[in-house]
C-alpha cells in the first residue's frame, strides 16, 4: 500500500517537525497546537516509514540538550519522541535500529530532569515512563546455554543486578512516615494500640474519581500507543493490561458489598444526628463528597423520592440553604447518565458469564428471571411517578418559577425511549413553549424536540454489494473516480417518478466514496412514514393538534422572537422544526409561512433581528424535515418556499444574513447534495442576481453561498461555476464583495487536493489559477506604480478608477492566498 514514493513527503514533515517545533513567536496558544500538531504526524509518519522518521529526530534531539540558546527546542522534540517510542522499543523486520538508541538516549535525557523548569521535567519523565512501559521483564538466564560471547565480568553484573534487585522487592517500609503516629520498629510494649482507635475511619475501597483518573490515564496510553493503522489488534501489552485493570476497578465500583444490621444501625443514628435541628445538614448529606453523590446513585426508587422533594425545598429564605440547593441541582445535571429501566440479556452475556463463573440450575435461572421481572415492574412504576409528580409541580399554581424551572430542568434529563411517556407531561412541554420565563421555553424547547425523536417512525433500510450498485471491479484511489461521480451534484436532475425517487440509493455522509467503499452498503430508502390524522396514537395527537391550533403558532412565534438574550442561531429550535415536519409532512406549513412573511417584514427595529432569526430556525427545519418527503410534497413546498426565500434574499443586511447562513447550513450538513437539489439551486441562483439596492445585499448573497462549504466535494460542478464567476469580481470597488469573493475562492482551491496515487479533477485548478492571477496581480502592480491613486487638479480631487481597481485587485490576492491555507487543511 505504501511505496518509495512516500519518503519525499515523509522526510519533508519530519523536516518541518524538527526546524518548526517551538519557533512560533506570535502567540502561546499557537505554538503549542503547532507542537501537538507536528507531534502527532510524527507518531504517524513513524508507523509509515520509521527509519525515514525516526534517526533524525534522534539525532536532532541529542543536538539540542546542550543548547542553553534555544533550550524550548528540546521540549519540543522530546514531545514527538515520546509519541514514537513504539518504534524506537520495536524491533522489526524493516526497521531494528531503534533499539540502539534506547540506552543512549536515557542517559542523555537525564539533564533533561530540571526542577527550575516544570513541563521540560514532566515531559523527560513521561518519556521515561512512556519507554519502561514498553519494555518487558524476560527471564533471559537460558542465554548461559545459548551465548558463547559472555565472559566473567558479565556473570558478576549480572549477579549483582539480581542481588539489587531481590533486596528491593524483600524490603517492606512505610512510603511516607507522616501517615503514622508511632514509630513501627519500637518494642510492641511500648506501642498502645488503643491509640488507633482514636484516628478518623478512612475508606479504602475504591472511588469514582480514581477510576475517572485511570480511564484517562488509558485514553492517554491509547493515544500514544494505538497503531491507527492496524487498530485494537496491535496494542502493546501494558495497554491492555491497563485496560483490564480498568475493567476490574469499574467492577468493583459498582458491585457493593451488603450491608450488616451493625452498619445499617450506625448510619441511621448518623443520619438522625445530621437532620436533628436543621434541614441543611439534609442536603449536605445528599452532596456527600466528590465519591458518593445520592441522587444521581443508580436507584428509580431514590430517585422517586429525592427530586421532587428537592424541587419543593428550592425556594428558602436563607441564602446558604438556597446556594445548597442551586448547587444541588447543578450537580444533578452535570453527573446524572439516563439509567436502563429494563435490562435486557443475551445469550452471549449469558455464556460469558457462565465461562466467569459456573453453570446456573434451572431453577437458579427461573429466580433470576422472576427478581428481574420484579425490578423492571419497580423500576417503571417509580419512573412513571416521578415523572407524574414533577408534572404536578410544574402545573401547580403555588410552584415559584424557580421551582418549575429545577422540575422542568429534572424532567428533560428523565426522557428515554423504553418507556411511553406520559400525556400530561408532553401537555404540559407544550403549555410551556409559550411561558413567559425564557428559561422555561429553553427547557420546553429540548423536551419537544426531544419527544419528537422519540415519535419518529422507523426507516427502512437496503443493503446491497458494493457489485450491484457499481459494477465496478478496479482498484480504489483515494479522490474523485468514474465509480463515485454518481453521489455527486453533477448537474443532477430530479426523477419524474415517485418511484424512482424512492430507489434512488442518496448517501448522505460526505465520505463515503471518497477514499474506498464498503463491501456492503446500507442505507434507507428515500421513503420514510407520516402519522395519519385518522389513526394517530394519543401521545402523538397532541403535538399535532397543539400545532395545528393556528393561535398557538402565533403566540409561539411571537415569543420566540425574545428568546435570546445573546440573538444566535438557536440549534434546538432548529432540531424541534425538524423533528415537526419529519414527522407530519406538510400539515404546519401554511400556518408557519403565514407567520413567517410577519416575521421577516417586521419593521420595529428591537424585534427586526429577532425576527429574522426565529425565521432562520422555522426554514432550516422545514428544509431538512422534509427530507424524505415525497416528489408531490416537495413541488408543493417549495412553491411557498422559493417566493420568501426570494424576498429574503432580496432584502439581506448587516443584522440578518448571519441568521440566513446558518439556516443553509444547518439545513444542508450531512445531506446527500442530489435529495437538497432544490436550495443548493436556489443558493447557486444567487450570484446571478444583481443587486439593486446597496452592495452590502450582494455581499450577503455571497455569504449565502459559503453554506455549501457543507457539501465539500460532492457539488464539483457548483464550485467551478461559482468559480468562474467569482474570479472576475476580484477587482470590485466593493471592500465587502471582495472579501467574501475571496473566501469563495479560497474554499474552491480547498478541494484541489494532490493525494498518494489519486487525483482531485474536478474542481478548479489551483496552479491555473495561481497563473491567470500572478499575470494580472503583475499588471495591477505595474499600474499601482505608474499612476497616482488620487489627481489633485485646482480646487477638484479625482480617484484614478485604474489605479482603484489595480489596489483593489492587490488587497484580494492576499486574502486568498491566507484564506486557501487555512480551508486546505480542513477538507475531508
Amino acid at each position: 500500500m505504501f511505496n518509495d514514493s512516500l519518503k519525499p513527503l515523509l522526510q519533508l514533515f519530519a523536516r518541518l517537525a524538527w526546524y518548526n517545533i517551538g519557533y512560533i513567536d506570535w502567540e502561546s496558544w499557537l505554538a503549542q497546537d503547532y507542537t501537538k500538531e507536528a507531534a502527532e504526524a510524527c507518531q504517524y509518519l513513524a508507523m509509515l516509514r520509521p527509519e525515514s522518521i525516526v534517526s533524525p529526530i534522534v539525532d536532532k534531539l541529542l543536538l539540542s540538550i546542550d543548547n542553553l540558546i534555544e533550550a524550548h527546542r528540546f521540549t519540543s522534540l522530546m514531545h514527538c519522541l515520546k509519541r514514537m517510542t513504539r518504534q524506537l522499543v520495536r524491533q522489526t523486520s524493516s526497521y531494528f535500529q531503534g533499539q540502539t538508541y534506547i540506552l543512549p538516549l536515557l542517559m542523555s535525557v537525564l539533564p533533561g530532569i530540571d526542577l527550575n523548569d516544570f513541563e521540560k521535567t514532566s515531559m523527560t519523565l513521561d518519556f521515561f515512563d512512556a519507554i519502561f512501559m514498553l519494555i518487558s521483564c524476560v527471564d533471559c538466564s537460558s542465554a548461559v546455554h545459548t551465548r558463547n560471547d559472555l565472559n566473567e565480568d558479565s556473570y558478576e553484573a549480572i549477579a549483582k543486578a539480581i542481588q539489587n534487585l531481590l533486596r528491593s522487592l524483600l524490603n517492606i517500609y512505610p512510603m511516607n512516615y507522616r501517615l503514622t503516629r508511632e514509630q513501627l520498629d519500637e518494642p510492641f510494649i511500648d506501642f498502645l494500640p488503643i491509640r488507633i482507635c482514636v484516628l478518623s475511619c478512612e475508606y479504602n475501597g475504591v472511588f469514582s474519581t480514581d477510576v475517572s483518573q485511570m480511564r484517562n490515564d488509558v485514553q492517554l496510553i491509547r493515544t500514544l500507543f494505538r497503531n491507527e493503522i492496524i487498530g485494537e489488534r496491535d496494542n502493546p501489552c501494558a495497554l491492555i493490561i491497563n485496560q483490564i485493570e480498568l475493567q476490574i476497578e469499574e467492577f468493583e465500583l459498582n458491585n457493593f458489598r451488603i450491608l450488616t444490621e451493625i452498619d445499617k444501625q450506625i448510619e441511621l443514628k448518623l443520619f438522625d444526628l445530621s437532620i436533628n435541628r436543621y434541614s441543611e445538614g439534609c442536603l449536605y448529606i445528599l452532596f456527600g463528597n466528590n465519591h458518593c453523590f445520592l441522587p444521581t446513585k443508580h436507584s428509580w426508587t431514590m430517585m422517586n423520592k429525592l427530586w421532587p422533594l428537592i424541587v419543593r425545598r428550592s425556594y428558602s429564605k436563607k441564602i446558604s440553604i438556597e446556594r445548597l440547593i442551586q448547587d444541588l441541582k447543578k450537580q444533578i445535571e452535570k453527573q446524572f447518565v439516563t439509567i436502563a429501566l429494563i435490562d435486557n440479556t443475551n445469550q452471549t452475556s449469558e455464556h460469558a458469564a457462565i465461562a466467569l463463573w459456573r453453570p446456573l440450575e434451572p431453577n437458579e435461572i427461573e429466580i433470576g428471571i422472576k427478581i428481574r421481572e420484579k425490578r423492571h415492574q419497580t423500576n417503571i412504576q417509580s419512573y412513571n411517578h416521578l415523572i407524574d409528580t414533577l408534572c404536578s409541580l410544574l402545573n401547580d399554581e403555588t410552584s415559584t418559577w424557580g421551582q418549575k424551572k429545577m422540575a422542568m430542568s429534572f424532567l428533560c434529563l428523565l426522557l428515554q425511549k423504553h418507556v411511553s411517556i406520559p400525556s400530561s407531561c408532553i401537555e404540559t412541554c407544550l403549555n410551556f413553549l409559550i411561558h413567559d420565563n425564557i428559561e422555561l421555553r429553553k427547557h420546553a424547547v429540548k423536551a419537544i424536540a426531544a419527544f419528537c425523536r422519540l415519535q419518529k417512525l422507523p426507516r427502512i433500510y437496503v443493503e446491497k454489494s458494493l457489485d450491484e450498485i457499481l459494477k465496478f471491479n478496479d482498484q480504489l484511489q483515494p479522490g474523485d473516480r468514474d465509480d463515485n461521480l454518481w453521489i455527486t451534484y453533477n448537474n443532477y436532475k430530479l426523477p419524474e417518478l415517485q418511484t424512482e425517487w424512492e430507489e434512488t440509493c442518496f448517501l448522505d455522509k460526505r465520505h463515503h466514496g471518497y477514499y474506498q467503499w464498503r463491501k456492503l452498503i446500507k442505507y434507507p430508502i428515500n421513503k420514510r412514514e407520516r402519522y395519519n390524522p385518522d389513526r394517530m396514537p394519543k401521545h402523538v395527537s397532541i403535538i399535532f393538534d397543539r400545532f395545528l391550533d393556528k393561535n398557538f403558532i402565533v403566540k409561539l412565534t411571537k415569543v420566540i422572537i425574545f428568546d435570546e438574550r445573546e440573538i444566535e442561531f438557536n440549534k434546538l429550535r432548529f432540531l424541534m422544526y425538524k423533528g415537526l415536519f419529519r414527522n407530519f409532512g406538510l400539515a404546519f406549513v401554511d400556518n408557519f409561512i403565514e407567520q413567517l412573511y410577519l416575521l421577516i417584514r417586521e419593521k420595529i427595529q428591537e424585534k427586526y433581528e429577532g425576527s429574522h432569526r426565529a425565521a432562520s430556525e422555522i426554514i432550516a427545519g422545514i428544509i431538512r424535515g422534509s427530507k424524505y418527503w415525497t416528489l408531490e410534497m416537495l413541488d408543493e413546498l417549495w412553491q411557498k418556499l422559493t417566493p420568501f426565500l426570494t424576498e429574503v434574499s432580496n432584502n439581506l443586511n448587516q443584522e440578518s444574513y448571519l441568521h440566513w447562513g446558518s439556516c443553509f447550513r444547518y439545513c444542508l450538513n450531512d445531506t446527500d447534495p442530489r435529495r437538497m437539489c432544490r436550495p443548493i439551486n436556489f443558493i447557486y441562483k444567487l450570484i446571478d442576481q444583481h443587486s439593486t439596492a446597496y452592495t452590502f445585499n450582494e455581499a450577503s448573497r455571497w455569504y449565502l453561498v459559503q453554506s455549501l462549504r457543507v457539501l465539500q466535494w460532492r457539488i464539483p460542478s457548483i464550485w467551478c461555476s461559482i468559480h468562474e464567476y467569482a474570479k472576475e469580481l476580484l477587482d470590485h470597488s466593493s471592500k465587502w464583495i471582495r472579501e467574501r469573493i475571496a473566501v469563495i475562492l479560497a474554499m474552491s482551491f480547498g478541494l484541489d487536493l494532490k493525494l498518494f496515487d489519486g487525483k482531485s479533477a474536478r474542481h478548479p485548478n489551483t496552479d491555473q489559477f495561481s497563473e491567470r492571477i500572478r499575470e494580472r496581480l503583475r499588471q495591477a502592480i505595474d499600474i499601482y506604480e505608474s499612476k497616482p491613486l488620487v489627481n489633485i487638479s485646482g480646487s477638484s480631487v479625482e480617484l484614478d478608477v485604474e489605479a482603484r481597481q489595480a489596489l483593489n485587485l492587490i488587497e484580494t490576492g492576499k486574502i486568498i492566498l491566507f484564506k486557501n491555507q487555512l480551508f486546505s487543511l480542513d477538507i475531508i
